[in-house]
């Protein structure tokens, strides 16, 4: 696996004015698994409470955490990292962003693509680590279209059946009923063309399916496989790099089901680690390719 990196930076004024990160683009044009050429690409970041991940965690095991890299004040902005990956004929996605209706700060997948000359027309397959707005809702523009509307959609059988439901919306908590009013409007639009997988299966060449349930009922992470080489697409399933890592048996607010989240993550940083594989995290500090490396209490993300 060779791993090079390319920088491309745009800054609108616009977007400038707003005091909004500039639309940035990294484009790992040689990081490969076998035949397949992967890309992350920025969707941009995500502006959320501190309470929201790190609320009710032990106070002076967290401060220090904290310290050693060097977060501080009430708001945590992670950053948001599409998965891309050409190979031969397909051109696939790993989620599509937030789209233009979640939060200001995010949604510039589209802007990133253009960069690197990826017209959305050209997507094939969008797979799904699940159906959270950041991942989901770029599925349509402004005007209510398809971003890549020669897509076929792929998404764990367990994640359509949960969003899908019709009591979810009753059942998932004040916080979260816009998710799943978002995420049941724009799972019926592709209703016609999605395909379903569970567990352990291979969804497409070189592709398989790794359950990591708790963040979402049915979230996936995918496991790419080339001969020795080797990379796991995280999904949300390791939420951050710095708690996440050095605790992941801590809770999350951000987990629909923190227990399961916390034991799911438990186990998939040991397989990473112990195989010494490299990972993509979506929220992982940009552009989220890395390592996971054991330490006596836990983990440290190693960035590459």
């Amino acid at each position: 696996m060779i791993l090079r990196r390319r920088f491309i930076q745009s800054v609108g004024a616009s977007v400038a004015a707003v005091g909004l990160r500039p639309t940035t683009v990294w484009s790992n044009t040689s990081l490969t698994v076998g035949d397949m050429q992967i890309d992350t690409l920025s969707d941009g970041n995500l502006i959320l409470p501190s309470s929201m991940l790190l609320e009710d965690l032990p106070a002076d095991e967290l401060a220090a955490i904290l310290q050693r890299y060097d977060i501080s004040g009430d708001q945590l902005t992670p950053d948001c990292n599409v998965t891309l990956i050409r190979d031969g004929s397909r051109v696939i996605l790993f989620d599509v962003g937030a789209g233009p209706e979640f939060m200001a700060s995010a949604g510039k997948l589209q802007d990133a693509l253009s960069v690197i000359g990826v017209n959305p027309t050209e997507i094939t397959h969008v797979i799904f680590t699940h159906a959270h707005p950041d991942h989901l809702w770029g599925l349509l523009d402004d005007f209510e279209d398809f971003y890549f509307p020669n897509a076929t959609y792929l998404i764990g059988k367990a994640e359509w059946d949960y969003w899908i439901a019709p009591n979810t919306v009753d059942t998932i908590g004040e916080a979260r009923m816009t998710f799943a009013i978002g995420a049941q409007r724009r799972l019926a639009l592709i209703e016609d063309n999605i395909k379903f997988f569970n567990d352990g299966e291979e969804i497409l060449p070189g592709i398989a399916a790794r359950a990591t349930f708790g963040h979402t009922p049915g979230h996936m992470a995918f496991h790419l496989a080339s001969g020795s080489n080797n990379l796991m697409v995280l999904g949300d399933s390791v939420i951050n790099h710095h708690v996440a890592f050095e605790r992941p048996e801590w809770r999350s607010g951000s987990d629909q089901d923190a227990d399961l989240a916390a034991a799911t993550r438990m186990d998939l940083l040991d397989q990473v680690a112990s195989e010494q594989m490299h990972i993509i995290g979506y929220h992982l500090p940009y552009p989220g390719v890395g390592r996971a490396e054991k330490r006596e209490a836990g983990y440290i993300f190693v960035a590459e």
